[in-house]
């Protein structure tokens, strides 16, 4: 799909892969599935989105603030970071989530593009808003950014401890929430949405979908031994 001109973005579900179940299409290297697997799947995934496979980047997800600049993948040497923004057209970036919510970002004027990984540690520290002011340092302005929070565990699903849910108020207060029995919960593509506006991004669009209530999609709160979807973003060649 297009999150904006010339910017293309795209999200997997656990259908299609070539792994045995439970693992299905599981792009995630850092889970119990046979990692040639999941190499077979990345290379599935990409050809059919009409990427070339050696031109995704993945990271090494630690559930951090750390956002970096791409130019080309690295290979099986990733540092640990959250978010990693891009000029390069035809450069696919990768978030891996499994409840954990994906955060694509496009500037269409200034041609760069960016992916955080977003979890509770990250958007609590400010993953994606280091990653919009990261983009705006090289020359995007959020003004002209479409931002898209991919499927996440949703506000009433993600069930936490009340102090943990009071702690992260007291940091971000729009993910304070109530799960449908009425026990303490977190909201993280609200908390997302909130850091994203006040960072000035103009477009805000979300996927609505819950990973733990969508068993077309991994949820390691539902399964703990689960595979991992990933959401895609990257600029498109000019003519």
């Amino acid at each position: 799909m297009e999150l904006a001109p010339g910017v293309r973005c795209a999200a997997t579900d656990r259908h299609g892969g070539v792994s045995p179940s439970p693992y299905g299409r599981n792009l995630g290297g850092a889970t119990a599935d046979d990692y040639q697997n999941v190499l077979r799947n990345r290379d599935l995934t990409a050809r059919q989105f009409g990427l070339a496979p050696d031109r995704v980047v993945w990271m090494r997800q630690v559930h951090s603030a750390t956002v970096q600049r791409v130019s080309a993948p690295w290979g099986n040497q990733a540092p640990e970071l959250d978010g990693v923004w891009t000029t390069e057209p035809g450069l696919a970036l990768a978030s891996l989530g499994a409840d954990c919510a994906a955060v694509l970002l496009a500037d269409p004027v200034a041609r760069i593009v960016g992916a955080a990984h977003s979890g509770r540690v990250g958007t609590l520290t400010g993953v994606a808003p280091n990653l919009v002011a990261a983009m705006a340092e090289a020359g995007a302005e959020p003004a002209r950014m479409t931002a898209l929070i991919g499927p996440a565990a949703c506000g009433h699903c993600y069930e936490v401890p009340a102090a943990m849910r009071e702690e992260a108020a007291a940091v971000l207060p729009e993910v304070w929430s109530t799960t449908r029995q009425g026990t303490p919960a977190l909201d993280l593509r609200a908390g997302i949405t909130a850091q994203l506006t006040r960072a000035g991004v103009a477009t805000v669009r979300q996927d609505e979908r819950c990973t733990i209530e969508d068993h077309d999609l991994f949820s390691h709160r539902r399964e703990q031994a689960t595979g991992r979807f990933a959401a895609y973003v990257w600029l498109e060649p000019q003519s």
